[in-house]
């Protein structure tokens, strides 16, 4: 839960990252209003996935 300093505690991060890795958009259809944590994990999807492929962001395909 949040505490009341307004920081998330250790497992409701985790759930937080869990349900972005779960229901993962696109960065241009990402909402600005979303929690920090859930833009967070869904940038480190696609730095994973840029990894993997290079062209996953650019949609280009060799």
């Amino acid at each position: 839960m949040v505490s009341g300093s307004g920081e998330l505690d250790f497992i409701e991060e985790l759930k937080l990252r869990r349900w972005a890795r779960e229901n993962y958009v696109p960065l241009v259809k990402r909402e600005k209003t979303w929690h920090p944590v859930i833009l967070d994990e869904m940038r480190r999807k696609d730095l994973e996935a840029m990894e993997a492929d290079p062209a996953y962001l650019t949609g280009v395909r060799c």
